[in-house]
């Protein structure tokens, strides 16, 4: 990967690290993900489940629906999704179906993630649409938010 596109990532993923600590002020999980499109964010959140009482209230599904919303269409063409934590099932085929191009994340999931901890949706060759997909970036800030999350809640 060139040198600008590895700073860009960590740009946008410590911005989506700022987002994460939103989240616990309404008791929800701190993971978040911007979705960047000509270099600017059209879609930002972090999780509302519990605020929402909502299970698709990932952070993922949220900035979609702005990006979708800012774009207006279903594709979200042209765009990377940046997310403190390795996609689940559900956010991995959104960003499929949203034939989103370029997927980054920080922490790898290995309970639940499906761009290949456990599952690899985004690289499934039967689906009609990989995308790029580039894990571990600024890994040690990302899984921090959580381990210091979940240590308080013990």
């Amino acid at each position: 990967m060139d040198e600008k596109r590895q700073t860009d990532d960590q740009r946008w993923i410590s911005e989506a690290i700022e987002e994460a600590a939103l989240a616990p002020s309404h008791g929800d999980v701190p993971i978040a993900a911007l979705v960047v499109h000509d270099g600017r964010v059209i879609g930002r959140a972090h999780n509302e489940r519990e605020r929402h009482g909502d299970p698709t209230a990932h952070a993922e599904i949220v900035a979609l629906r702005a990006a979708a919303a800012a774009l207006g269409s279903w594709r979200v063409l042209d765009s990377t999704i940046y997310v403190t934590l390795e996609p689940c099932a559900m956010c991995a085929g959104a960003i499929v179906l949203a034939r989103v191009p370029r997927v980054v994340f920080g922490a790898w999931d290995p309970k639940a993630g499906a761009a290949g901890s456990v599952l690899d949706i985004l690289s499934e060759p039967q689906l009609n649409h990989r995308p790029e997909v580039v894990g571990g970036v600024l890994e040690a800030q990302c899984a921090a938010l959580l381990t210091d999350f979940f240590e308080e809640r013990r």
